[in-house]
């Protein structure tokens, strides 16, 4: 399995291209601020074809080159109904206070071929099998994809804004809800095998049994599960 990630614009937000082998084709994860140079790079230097743009939420810094994206490409983009609103409207989903300075640079819309998440499905894209779950707590309609084990390649988890090594995601943003967090946390992370790869959506790699022992969220939640619930 290839996949190739690099963290684009203002916010370092990490885009991630994934497909079965160099020369196939891939699925584009979170297109965002400034990541459109990025992905074309990244597209040509592994001859990759693009059948999709999945999101693993609203927020500006993760939609922000979608529309150049499946615009030059013609695929289709993924983000569940929730937070759909986001892709059109992202000061109301930040805040005037965090998306006013960067509007006037922003070309703002929806793709023109937009395809719904929901908790549970199974994606079938380019030749790979993403699970879809639900994720509320940093926004209403956050979601996280995981690739299933493979033969010797652990299972990978793009756990978006949910989980990052050592911290989780804000929940002071319009439809963060930590209550929420928690529970997501609980239901959608901590079942993972301690092996599964986490590649989040700002920051390093790093695994679900690092987190588990490490993060004071997850450690905690695994302590006693019950807790804060």
């Amino acid at each position: 399995m290839l996949i190739a990630g690099f963290p684009a614009g203002a916010w370092g937000t990490n885009c991630y291209l994934v497909a079965p082998a160099a020369g196939e084709e891939c699925v584009i994860i979170d297109p965002g601020h400034q990541a459109a140079a990025g992905v074309e790079e990244a597209l040509a230097k592994h001859r990759l074809k693009p059948v999709a743009v999945v999101l693993t939420h609203g927020h500006i810094d993760h939609v922000a080159s979608v529309v150049p994206v499946c615009g030059a490409h013609d695929v289709p983009a993924w983000i569940h109904p929730a937070d759909r609103y986001m892709m059109s409207d992202p000061e109301k989903a930040l805040g005037r206070s965090i998306g006013m300075p960067l509007m006037g640079e922003l070309t703002v819309g929806e793709p023109d071929d937009v395809k719904e998440l929901a908790d549970g499905a199974e994606l079938k894209l380019a030749g790979l099998d993403f699970t879809v779950s639900h994720a509320p707590g940093h926004t209403k309609g956050s979601v996280t994809f995981r690739l299933p084990e493979q033969a010797d390649i652990p299972s990978v988890f793009f756990s978006g804004d949910l989980l990052f090594a050592g911290s989780v995601g804000r929940t002071d943003l319009p439809g963060g809800d930590h209550t929420e967090m928690l529970e997501s946390l609980a239901r959608v992370c901590l079942p993972l095998d301690d092996s599964t790869v986490v590649l989040a959506g700002h920051g390093s790699q790093t695994t679900i049994g690092r987190e588990r022992a490490t993060n004071p969220y997850l450690n905690g939640l695994a302590a006693a599960p019950r807790r804060g619930m």
